[in-house]
């Protein structure tokens, strides 16, 4: 797992880990494995042009001390005070060892200086310790034109290393308000956090590097977990020599249309490889007749339009319920949906489904366990909110959805975000997924997959988990850099599961 903290939680553990350490040392930890990452990344550092971004706090602290590490060692290395308040200790550390700290404006003009300019423009490597983790907003000058300035130069070669989180970057959300350094390497310390693991905060992150600081034994329960491929496996239900069809799962699936028949084929697809041991689908009879060609395994129920209340019970016994995926959005829908609904099991809402919700609230909250799989515009749908804003905070609105709603919510997207109802667990996130999936009927793919590790027993968050992880990978394996169709996932699904099982 990767396990991520606010800065509230990190705050408190180095103060902890400081009362036990003498004065520096924890900065000296840091600027060691700052610098020690930098060095590996440089073709050769003595003659290598390395630039520091300084600002005023500990990030630019750490940032000259690494500096003046990699000064020691032969490399030309040029602080641009970002401040006037920089860590007077770190700057004399790195004029001792032969580097040389210019301001970033001339006074003339408050422009980038001349002096300034010239060294990011020469520089194979900058160090961006601007801003550290509790910074707010967008970045302000001179950092905004230095971030700006930087990404000029990484456009032409230079490579660009982050100290803890790119500057401009909301470290508990991942939320960025303006300018921000873009970073081919995140160096961070101690723990990750949220927002290195969230888009839009994700993506300016780059690879990440864990630098242990020794803050593990202060640290609380995490705040945000990413989970892995043994993560994963651990949690995945696998059958065993006393397994038959009923013990791996009944999953039934409401699913397609007369209109929307794909829908029904690939959420089903997704379910039988995902691991049911039976799939019971009920739909209308233009979708039921396109899954017999194609699942013939699949049970199937055909919707009386006359009485479709009763085609839920006809389907027989499941242990959970995908439903939403093509249904559309009518009376009869809300109708099905409503059967869903008011049964004790287990169910995941997608789709048509969430936008049922969205116009019959009262169908929410159930007892039973209940995992929803919206987009951003869906969920902007089910809350009232705006799209672009649910992108722009992502871990709020899936945390808040999920407490409004009684629901545990995974919110797709470039970064997938999972939420359960109690907010004291942590936030999920999965970074699995490819821009490859964004293609029409992947999401159904993904309710078939999820649904059928719900009705194989695990929680929704696990399900949502694991389902997200397994989709994303099944997209980059089916992709390859190539353009997919949704139905190629379906291929793909046990790749995956046997890329984190074995």
């Amino acid at each position: 797992m990767r396990n991520a903290h606010t800065v509230a939680a990190v705050r408190k553990a180095e103060h902890a880990l400081m009362d036990q350490l003498p004065d520096g040392a924890l900065m000296q930890r840091a600027a060691a494995g700052l610098a020690a990452v930098c060095t590996g990344l440089l073709d050769f550092v003595y003659g290598a042009h390395v630039v520091v971004l300084a600002g005023g706090g500990d990030n630019g602290g750490d940032a000259l001390y690494a500096g003046a590490r990699l000064a020691g060692r032969g490399a030309h290395v040029t602080a641009i005070a970002a401040s006037n308040q920089l860590h007077d200790a770190g700057a004399a550390d790195l004029i001792a060892r032969g580097g040389s700290v210019v301001p970033a404006t001339d006074d003339a003009d408050a422009a980038i200086g001349s002096t300034a300019l010239a060294a990011i423009n020469s520089a194979d490597l900058i160090i961006d310790g601007l801003t550290g983790i509790g910074g707010h907003g967008g970045l302000r000058e001179p950092a905004a034109t230095l971030a700006s300035d930087a990404e000029w130069a990484r456009q032409g070669g230079a490579l660009v290393v982050a100290v803890d989180l790119p500057s401009g970057i909301d470290a508990n959300t991942g939320e960025v308000h303006g300018a921000a350094v873009q970073a081919d390497v995140t160096v961070t310390f101690g723990t990750h956090k949220p927002g290195l693991l969230v888009d839009p905060g994700a993506s300016c992150a780059g690879t990440v590097e864990l630098i242990d600081i020794g803050l593990a034994p202060f640290l609380p329960e995490p705040d945000l977990v990413a989970m892995q491929a043994a993560d994963i496996a651990a949690i995945l239900p696998l059958p065993t020599a006393e397994s038959d069809k009923y013990r791996r799962g009944v999953l039934g699936i409401l699913a397609g249309s007369d209109q929307y028949t794909g829908a029904a084929v690939l959420s089903t697809g997704g379910a039988i490889h995902g691991g049911a041991g039976m799939v019971r689908l009920v739909s209308a009879a233009a979708a039921v007749d396109v899954v017999r060609q194609h699942w013939p395994e699949a049970v199937l129920t055909t919707v009386d339009p006359s009485r479709p209340e009763r085609a839920i019970e006809a389907a027989g016994r499941v242990q959970a319920w995908t439903a939403g995926p093509g249904l559309g959005t009518d009376a009869e829908a809300r109708m099905l949906l409503g059967a869903v609904l008011a049964t004790s099991l287990p169910a995941l809402v997608d789709a048509d489904g969430i936008t049922v919700l969205a116009a019959h609230p009262e169908l929410l909250p159930r007892t039973a366990a209940t995992l929803i799989t919206p987009h951003a515009g869906e969920l902007a749908r089910l809350l009232g909110a705006d799209r672009a804003d649910i992108e722009a905070r992502r871990l709020h609105y899936a945390r808040a959805a999920a407490t409004q709603l009684g629901v545990t919510v995974l919110l797709k997207g470039s970064t997938t975000v999972i939420a359960e109802p109690d907010a004291s667990r942590p936030l999920l996130v999965n970074a699995t997924g490819t821009s490859w999936l964004a293609t029409a009927g992947s999401g159904d793919v993904l309710s078939g997959l999820a649904g059928s590790l719900l009705a194989q027993g695990i929680t929704p968050a696990q399900a949502a988990a694991a389902g997200a992880y397994l989709h994303g990978l099944a997209g980059r394996l089916a992709a390859r850099d190539a353009p997919i169709g949704a139905s190629d996932l379906l291929a793909a699904i046990p790749a995956a599961i046997r890329a984190v099982t074995e």
